[in-house]
């Protein structure tokens, strides 16, 4: 790789200038080339390893501050990756190998192969091996393609991979899955096998949870996997031409968003709201929605929208049930409409749905109050706004959910909703539980409502054999 990038007719020309060594470092390390004693220092203060691979590593996963240049230097690597090395003895005959940039959207992951297709055009020799081009991918005349795929596993499985790109991975999200970054590398991975190919994974560290959080916590350093390789650092470490006067004011502004962004710090004042393990225990496979039982009192809650925006138009329906000792809610029904759609239209099928279950009246959120209730009593429902803002029903679910005091539908938005929610703590101290930024909790909103309906002055506190034997004995 070295020799591609020395040399100006191939990737001299992107990588070149003293601010790209740090990056010209990790790429060569990842080939297991050897390094010179200024690169052997920037790759010791990225890695905390004191000595390189001394072959292709496996993986590489780079954990750095934005603007570091991270996604135009991994671009090189693609680059070499796809028109300079050599599958024929991994590839059947007439079989292409395929470069996958993976990201949240495809629209993010067009990012690095705009980044691939200028290291292509600036190189006479480069830019004579592409042989096709469209809006999402690139081929080679060398028997590979280059294609954007956005972060879904259910799409990412089957294609012989030579490499894999994977960026922004901290702020991968899906209403689909509970954990969509460990779903994706676990499809990919088994792809590279035959090939050899690198796994290559770029992101800002965000919230302490998710696939690069835990590969950081595991190979970062020298007890890490040799064959894994690990780079975390501040912006400035990898890219000294941005301002550090700019650095400065965005901690002014916001520290701990700057000591994520700027500064490549694991945010601490983000957690995950609910363990993924937790959500599954509430959840009853196969149960998707049950039918209305006579006698039952049922409560029904709406999340509303406007149609246009980005955000479902969604209601819940629950009842509470006597199981064994202890009262349980049981979500009975959870429907989601989403954009774009007529909110009268969604509102006479929600009213019909409420009404349905013998209830004439139902909870709302605080979005168009006076609307949303002027709406549904044209359908025979009467709507009331919630009294406690979306951030205080997610904080009451939380007891019932630990304590199994819940029954789950089976629905995959909503176990993703659930588990995709963060627990934020401002400077006053205060908790706040919100959709991670790109997601949604529209679903999980309603459901979170109608639970806490139907648990409605059910107290939740259970005592522990211990604690009964200590209240006997008078000692608390």
């Amino acid at each position: 790789m070295r020799a591609a990038l020395d040399d100006p007719a191939l990737l001299g020309s992107v990588m070149a200038g003293a601010s790209r060594e740090p990056m010209r470092a990790l790429l060569l390390a990842s080939q297991g080339e050897a390094l010179t004693s200024s690169e052997l220092e920037h790759f010791r203060k990225l890695t905390q390893r004191e000595v390189p691979p001394a072959q292709r590593v496996r993986e590489m996963h780079i954990l750095a501050g934005r603007r570091s240049g991270k996604s135009s230097g991994v671009a090189a690597l693609a680059c070499y990756l796809s028109g300079l090395c050599d599958y024929s003895d991994a590839l059947q005959a007439g079989e292409r190998g395929l470069v996958l940039c993976i990201a949240a959207s495809t629209r993010q992951a067009r990012t690095i192969l705009d980044y691939v297709s200028g290291c292509f055009d600036a190189s006479p020799a480069l830019s004579r091996l592409v042989t096709g081009r469209t809006q999402w991918a690139l081929s080679l005349g060398t028997g590979i393609d280059i294609e954007v795929r956005a972060a879904d596993h259910r799409g990412l499985r089957g294609p012989t991979v030579v490499a894999a790109l994977a960026d922004e991975i901290c702020h991968w999200r899906s209403d689909e899955s509970a954990s969509p970054d460990t779903e994706i590398i676990a499809a990919v991975r088994p792809s590279l096998v035959t090939t050899r190919g690198q796994l290559i994974s770029l992101g800002s560290p965000h919230a302490k949870r998710g696939f690069a959080f835990q590969v950081w916590r595991k190979h970062f350093g020298p007890a890490g996997n040799p064959r894994i390789l690990v780079a975390w650092g501040p912006t400035r470490a990898f890219n000294h031409t941005v301002p550090a006067d700019e650095i400065a004011a965005a901690y002014e502004e916001d520290a701990a968003r700057a000591s994520a962004e700027w500064g490549a710090q694991w945010r601490s004042d983000i957690d995950t709201f609910v363990s993924p393990e937790t959500v599954a225990a509430c959840v009853i496979p196969g149960r998707f929605e049950l039918p209305r039982v006579s006698g039952v009192r049922y409560v029904a809650f709406i999340d509303a929208a406007g149609g246009s925006g980005g955000d479902s138009m969604t209601l819940a329906l629950a009842h509470r049930e006597r199981i064994g000792e202890r009262d349980v809610a049981v979500l009975d029904v959870v429907r989601e409409v989403r954009p774009p759609f007529s909110p009268d239209v969604v509102t006479q099928e929600f009213a019909g749905i409420i009404r349905g279950y013998g209830i004439s009246r139902a909870t709302a959120d605080r979005w168009g109050a006076d609307w949303v209730a002027e709406a549904f009593a044209k359908h025979g429902v009467r709507v009331e706004q919630s009294a406690r803002p979306k951030s205080d029903l997610f904080r009451e679910l939380l007891a019932p959910l630990n304590s199994g005091r819940v029954e789950l539908l089976d629905s995959q938005r909503l176990i993703a909703q659930l588990c995709g929610l963060e627990r934020r703590t401002a400077r006053s101290g205060k908790d706040s539980v919100d959709h991670a930024q790109g997601g949604h909790d529209d679903v999980a909103n309603s459901a979170a409502g109608a639970l806490g309906e139907a648990l409605a002055g059910v107290r939740l506190i259970e005592f522990s054999e211990s604690m009964i034997r200590a209240l006997e004995m008078g000692l608390i």
